[in-house]
């Protein structure tokens, strides 16, 4: 089994146009949307929900007021102000669980807070592990790591091939919690000098966690300077770059449409992922 993520240090690169068509792509494959603060991987791949679970990321404190004498000890030791005579302001409260312990009435519990789902849906490709974050809900590498476990236990249970990991933006937590325990990662990068910072960026992070990065660059024909310094600069780094992949409006129409681009279009842009897919595969196989 096969573990791959595709990251890249900011939004919209391309990531999750690459994984549904990796998914098309891949024999025997488990799919996992880790970029669970804004899941959209479903959007293209038409899931078909078969196990919902309930996402506990924390505790929050809730109030017994027959027991409860406004002594006002709990206001007095809360620092985020979240807690006022018997009341709790679940916006402000950050789940610490001190007004619990000072209580002298112990009037105050502390009790499961549900934050979200996690989902296991049937697609035509193959299952897809995904979640659903409540607004404002937080603990999102938790859920990462909720998200990207299940999805191995089925690719094993199913001796699936193949566990193509969606990956979110950045090089935070929700990032780190994603690239644990997996050996290589697609970075997906733009030709531009903020996606030149960013994409050194999650470079360092791949390097500490010890996963072997490749670097494709999206939409590379937008600038061939700046394609020309990425690619440059990799070499110098010893980061492998395995695809470009053109600018092509037809894969746009075809993420637009809700469909899986790599299957809706023969265009350059198309070919390019396939050709990157045809790499990746070799590769992965070849090293292990």
């Amino acid at each position: 089994m096969q573990l791959l993520a595709i990251i890249s240090g900011k939004g919209g690169t391309g990531k999750t146009s690459l994984a549904a068509s990796f998914m098309a792509l891949a024999p025997l494959a488990v799919g996992a949307d880790c970029d669970v603060d804004a899941a959209n991987l479903s959007l293209l791949l038409s899931p078909r929900e078969e196990e919902v679970e309930d996402f506990v990321a924390g505790k929050k404190p809730a109030v017994d007021l027959a027991r409860c004498q406004r002594c006002g000890r709990c206001q007095e030791v809360c620092r985020w102000q979240a807690i006022k005579t018997g009341e709790v302001n679940l916006i402000r409260c950050e789940g610490c669980g001190v007004c619990s312990h000072v209580c002298p009435q112990e009037a105050i519990s502390m009790q499961d807070e549900i934050s979200g789902q996690w989902f296991v849906s049937a697609t035509e490709y193959g299952p897809l592990v995904h979640a659903r974050l409540r607004p404002g809900a937080g603990n999102s590498g938790k859920l990462v790591t909720v998200v990207r476990k299940r999805a191995q236990e089925l690719a094993l249970s199913s001796a699936s091939q193949w566990v193509i990991i969606d990956g979110p933006p950045g090089n935070g937590c929700p990032v780190m919690a994603t690239l644990s325990g997996v050996k290589a990662a697609l970075v997906v990068t733009e030709p531009s000098q903020s996606g030149l910072h960013d994409l050194g960026r999650v470079l360092d992070l791949c390097h500490q966690l010890q996963v072997r990065p490749y670097v494709c660059i999206n939409r590379h024909d937008l600038s061939s300077h700046f394609t020309e310094i990425i690619l440059a600069w990799c070499h110098q780094q010893d980061v492998t770059t395995l695809g470009k992949i053109p600018y092509d409006t037809r894969l746009f129409d075809s993420v637009v449409a809700g469909n899986v681009p790599v299957l809706t279009s023969d265009s350059p842009g198309a070919l390019a992922i396939i050709e990157l897919w045809g790499q990746l595969e070799d590769r992965l196989t070849k090293e292990g």
